[in-house]
This record gives structure tokens, C-alpha cells and sequence, in this order.
């Protein structure tokens, strides 16, 4: 039996694996809501005895894993992966050399390249974890909301492990994501409306059909899968971590994610202090910033280049502010004038293909260095987390 506890992020109630899983409780059974154009309550979180795991797991034989085969180490995860073969965990396996170095403008920048992961997008993390739990409960339809990214990778990930998937998109997200999606062979259904409305029938259908839902921040699992990122950097840095990670932030999951790894990793004793996260928005959809400022969240429809971090109400909005204060850092907004000018600067200096809402991480980056408000002395990350290739148009402007 996996040692594990679902916990609540509002109202920190904890639950066996039985409570939640039996019937799939997605969100906390005490105080758990899922209101239109509104922040998720009770998100759930995924726990461990991280004092048994002191005493199980070895920093130094930790180091020496390989990054990109998040399996490898099974205890920091709610699936047996032994349930599994080895021919199905190498459908999932990332690019091993994900961490790479830059000098651009004499000034050292690191970035986190997940534009080539199996379906070109950061969003293979939580996918991965989510379809594996789905088999492991028998579980064989999948459906989920969607921007572009989740949709493909959801879909994808379903194609290389024989699963079905019912994908929910906005009726503006570029064309190139809608093929990518009935390319893998799932059911498209495209919503005349944004994101929030498609995540919102999502919901609705995959409770009366009765779908195992992959919806961001809804199922806990995609918190939990997007923390390998986390893991992926410290095994790549040979222990050496940032000092500040830029992430591109539209629901808060990615994000969210990446800050309980890097917590895992404090609990366990193998990093001194988190990094500092800073949380890039673009100011056509900026519920983040006006949060951190306000303390209170309004609705506002969005628009935005940057379609993966576009959602007017980020459903795991409350866990990501957390996210953000409790690592010392901030969040900004950038123009989408500031985006696509960064987007061809940074593909032309990295040659790594990225999409808007990636490229408003280096967006972010030069703003604040000329800004003199982070020191170029410091080790700073760029999260890349989509191909350019799934939205050609936006290379066009």
C-alpha cells in the first residue's frame, strides 16, 4: 500500500487515499468548490511521510538517477509503478538533457527546455501521472479542458497508451493545437466560448458520463505531476538549483507544481532554501498580479498572444499566490507587444522554437534586468514550456 495522504490546501483537512480515490473525490470533501468564471476551493495536494523518506533516500544516490524518468523514483508518488512494464513507462520518458546553458547579451541565462517532451509541451508531466493513475483505476476515457497544450498532451499521451480522450478548447485557440489534438485520434469539442467556459462544460459532462477529468488544478494529480520539474532540475544540477525560476502562469498548476518539488526537496534535507518563483503573466490576462496586489480576485475576460496562459479565472489561483509569497518572490505582467518581440529574440539566440506564453518568461527576464530589480549574478531560470510549432501564426506578427 502507498504511504500517502490527500490534503486541503483552504481547509488543510487530510484524507486517506480510500476517502478520495474510491470514488474519485477530485476536490476536498469538506470544503471543495467548482464555480463558474471562479478559483477552485479545496484543491487537493498530495502528501508523504517526508521523515521516513529521510531515513529511505539518499541525496548522493538520488543525484545520480536519470532526469526525465520521473518512475525511477517511486516513493515521492501516488502510483504503483509496478503495475506497470517498462515498454509503457518509455512512452513517457523526457529528453535527458532538458537543463541547458546560455550567454546571451555577456549575461549567463539557464532555461528548462520542454519543447521537445513527447507532445512538445511542459503539460507531459502531469499528463503522464494522470493517465497512469486513470489505467491503474481501470479507468480507460479521460477528458479534459484546454487551451491547446494539456488538450494534445492529454490526447497524445491516451494514443501512446491506448487510452480514449475527449478534449474541451475555446473556439480561438490556433489551429495548429486543434490538429495536433485529432491528430492523436481524440474526440475535439470545441466551445463557443473561452477557456473558462470550456473548462466549466468539461466538468459538467465528464460527471454525467462519468470520464476520469485531467482538468488543471481539479484533479490533484496534475499538481503532482507537474512537480517533476523540480526533481528533473536538481538531478540535472547536480544538486546545484537556482536561485530564480521564471514561470509562465495561466491556471497557477504549473507553477504551484514546481513549488512542491522544490518543498519536497527542502522537507527531505537536500536543498537549503526554494528558489525565488516569479510568476510571468501577460497583462491581457493578469488575475495572478491584480491577486498579489488586491487580495482579492474579479473576473475579467481575457485576451491575450499568449493563449497557454490565457484563463480569466485561474483555477488554482489561491494555491498559486501561496506559491509565490511563500518563495520570496512576485509576479509581473508583460504586453504581448513585449512577448513576441522576446519570442524572436529568444528563438533567434537559443534556436529553441517557442510558443508566446513561453517567450513572456524571457519577456520578464530583460524587464526586470533593466530594471535592475534581479542581478544577472544570480543563476536564473527560464521555464520554456511550449513548441513555437503549436502556434505558426503567432511567428508570423
Amino acid at each position: 500500500m502507498k504511504n500517502y495522504i490527500y490534503k486541503c490546501f483552504n481547509c488543510k483537512s487530510e484524507f486517506t487515499l480510500g476517502e478520495i480515490e474510491k470514488d474519485f473525490n477530485y476536490l476536498c470533501p469538506k470544503c471543495g468548490k467548482a464555480e463558474k468564471n471562479k478559483p477552485l476551493e479545496g484543491v487537493l495536494t498530495i502528501e508523504y511521510d517526508y521523515n521516513e523518506l529521510k531515513k529511505k533516500l539518499s541525496r548522493d544516490e538520488f543525484l545520480k538517477l536519470t532526469p526525465g524518468k520521473f518512475w525511477l523514483y517511486p516513493d515521492l508518488w501516488p502510483v504503483n509503478f509496478q503495475n506497470f512494464s517498462d515498454d509503457q513507462l518509455n512512452k513517457l520518458v523526457l529528453p535527458t538533457d532538458l537543463l541547458l546553458k546560455y550567454t546571451i547579451d555577456g549575461k549567463d541565462l539557464w532555461v528548462m527546455d520542454e519543447t521537445r517532451n513527447p507532445t512538445l509541451s511542459y503539460k507531459d508531466r502531469a499528463t503522464s501521472l494522470v493517465v497512469l493513475k486513470a489505467i491503474e483505476m481501470g479507468i480507460s476515457e479521460l477528458a479534459a479542458a484546454s487551451t491547446g497544450n494539456a488538450g494534445s498532451s492529454l490526447a497524445g499521451i491516451c494514443a501512446r497508451l491506448g487510452l480514449s480522450a475527449r478534449i474541451y478548447v475555446p473556439k480561438n485557440i490556433p489551429d495548429a493545437k486543434k490538429i495536433q489534438i485529432e491528430a492523436y485520434g481524440a474526440k475535439l469539442v470545441i466551445v463557443d466560448g473561452d477557456y473558462d467556459k470550456a473548462f466549466d462544460v468539461c466538468l459538467e459532462e465528464s460527471k454525467k458520463y462519468n470520464w476520469y477529468n485531467r482538468n488543471t488544478a481539479y484533479n490533484p494529480l496534475t499538481i503532482e505531476g507537474k512537480k517533476s520539474a523540480a526533481y528533473d532540475i536538481f538531478i540535472s544540477s547536480r544538486g546545484n538549483i537556482p536561485n530564480v525560476l521564471f514561470v509562465p502562469v495561466g491556471d497557477g498548476v504549473i507553477i504551484s507544481g514546481i513549488y512542491k518539488g522544490f518543498k519536497e526537496l527542502l522537507s527531505l534535507g537536500w536543498i537549503d532554501k526554494l528558489p525565488k518563483l516569479i510568476a510571468v503573466q501577460s497583462t491581457g490576462s493578469d488575475a495572478l498580479v491584480r491577486y498579489l496586489i488586491t487580495n482579492g480576485f474579479e473576473y475579467k475576460p481575457t485576451q491575450t498572444i499568449a493563449d497557454s496562459i490565457s484563463a480569466g479565472a485561474p483555477r488554482n489561483l489561491y494555491m498559486a499566490a501561496n506559491t509565490v509569497r511563500e518563495s520570496n518572490g512576485f509576479a509581473i505582467a508583460v504586453t504581448d507587444e513585449e512577448i513576441l518581440s522576446a519570442q524572436k529574440e529568444f528563438i533567434k539566440q537559443t534556436g529553441i522554437l517557442c510558443e508566446p506564453s513561453s517567450a513572456s518568461t524571457y519577456a520578464a527576464y530583460k524587464k526586470l534586468i533593466a530594471e535592475d530589480k534581479i542581478s544577472s549574478s544570480e543563476k536564473n531560470l527560464l521555464l520554456i514550456t511550449g513548441n513555437g510549432l503549436k502556434d505558426v501564426e503567432a511567428l508570423r506578427n
